[in-house]
């Protein structure tokens, strides 16, 4: 009966093993929750101790001192004490566990710790945040769920795009009703115009103007031209364009005077205006001049007008979407306040650390170390804000350029026409000739 007994016994292990590969293949959260959480949540909970006093996150206190008739036993060694940590809970891609702090000590102290628990509990990262004080919660991701995001899901709702995916496995949504105004930063190669494709085929199936600005004679967004109600390619065509957007922007004021109402979105259904995204990309070549009065003049304009946009548009209808490979103070005064008024932010991969500071620096500084740390074969991996005020790693959906220029050429005739726009760029079009 032993040989059939163990013939048995590694029938059925090979068994287990085929069957817990395919389920990681196929359902990997399933995996996840039978097998993986299983495994470093006690894995957490050994090792708690000893990682707990190899980065200084235990207090020593003594051991009561014992009597002996009337006299004090002395010379008591001193005893480790780690802070104490809940049971671990499972989430969709690893598990959190709470921590309460010694008396002295702050959540800075764990963050310093963070790559040592990494290490320990062998996961991909963990996250040190404080949702109390007193409290830190240890979030730990066992895979990198940005390495292979899938499609995730998202309501569909006017002005909201499906970017891509969060790290903790969730959709990341750029929903401009929430927060009206975004600053993407990212060097060559980053994924920032990929996200600006994606960004524009996801809003040309909705009734909303594009409106695009590309000093760089509309190499990137040229290609979208057909979908755009309107298209710069020069810092004097972004002037006009601008120009008219914010003319367009007093007769909305006007009309929600008139109707006793805030903004555009209380009007009634016919009364509405168009909703407008206007996308700038390369915001540098607005804000740069040689020198010479006419550039100095029109680089000011710029400044001017996307800062209106920017303080009055949001009830308006009024959206503003700004990118750059470069976002820094040296571009002027007027970068730094556009900046204060564009209260969504996304940094890819940047050359220089004054443009991640200029990014997210203002929001969170351990935003700006990890926006420092992507690499340059994540392409399309960025550090973002929520709508809850936090941040978190993202990544993009790759979208191909010519998916995405079929899509703007499919859906170009929704492209709804802006008067004021049109007018003043036929203007400069007569000028010019």
């Amino acid at each position: 009966m032993g040989p059939i007994l163990l013939t048995l016994a590694l029938a059925v292990l090979a068994w287990v093993l085929v069957v817990s590969d395919l389920v990681r293949q196929h359902r990997p959260a399933w995996h996840w929750y039978l097998v993986g959480y299983p495994v470093i949540a006690c894995r957490v909970l050994r090792t708690w101790r000893k990682v707990a006093m190899l980065n200084d996150l235990v207090v020593s206190r003594r051991q009561p001192r014992g009597l002996l008739g009337d006299l004090v036993v002395k010379g008591d060694p001193l005893r480790p004490v780690p802070p104490r940590i809940s049971f671990p809970r499972a989430t969709r891609m690893g598990l959190t566990a709470i921590v309460r702090l010694h008396a002295g000590q702050t959540p800075a102290t764990y963050m310093k710790a963070a790559d040592a628990l990494m290490h320990s509990w062998r996961v991909h990262a963990v996250r040190v945040t404080s949702p109390e004080r007193g409290l830190v919660m240890l979030t730990a991701t066992a895979t990198d769920p940005l390495e292979r995001p899938g499609l995730a899901t998202a309501p569909a709702e006017l002005l909201s795009v499906l970017i891509g995916v969060l790290e903790s496995g969730g959709a990341w949504v750029m929903n401009l009703r929430l927060i009206p105004h975004w600053l993407i930063a990212g060097a060559t190669r980053s994924g920032k115009s990929t996200l600006l494709a994606r960004l524009i085929t996801q809003l040309a199936t909705q009734p909303v103007g594009l409106v695009g600005i590309d000093c760089k004679g509309g190499m990137e967004l040229g290609l979208f031209a057909g979908r755009l109600s309107a298209l710069a390619t020069c810092r004097r065509e972004a002037v006009t364009v601008l120009s008219a957007l914010v003319d367009d922007m007093q007769d909305r004021m006007s009309a929600c005077r008139s109707a006793g109402v805030r903004s555009i979105w209380e009007l009634p259904d016919e009364l509405r205006p168009v909703p407008v995204v206007v996308i700038v990309d390369e915001i540098a070549e607005l804000y740069l001049s040689d020198g010479a009065r006419e550039s100095k003049a029109e680089a000011e304009q710029c400044s001017t007008l996307l800062l209106r946009l920017a303080q009055l548009g949001a009830a308006l209808g009024m959206h503003l979407v700004v990118a750059g490979q470069r976002v820094g103070s040296d571009l002027g005064p007027g970068v730094t306040a556009l900046r204060a008024q564009l209260a969504g932010r996304i940094c890819h991969r940047v050359n220089d650390p004054s443009t991640a500071e200029m990014t997210l620096g203002d929001l969170n500084k351990d935003a700006v170390a990890v926006a420092q740390s992507i690499t340059a074969e994540e392409r399309g991996v960025a550090v973002c804000t929520g709508p809850d005020g936090g941040w978190s790693r993202a990544r993009s959906h790759l979208t191909p350029t010519d998916e995405a220029v079929a899509t703007a050429r499919k859906y170009a005739p929704m492209a709804p026409e802006l008067p004021a726009v049109g007018r003043a760029l036929a203007v400069l079009e007569g000028d010019g000739k």
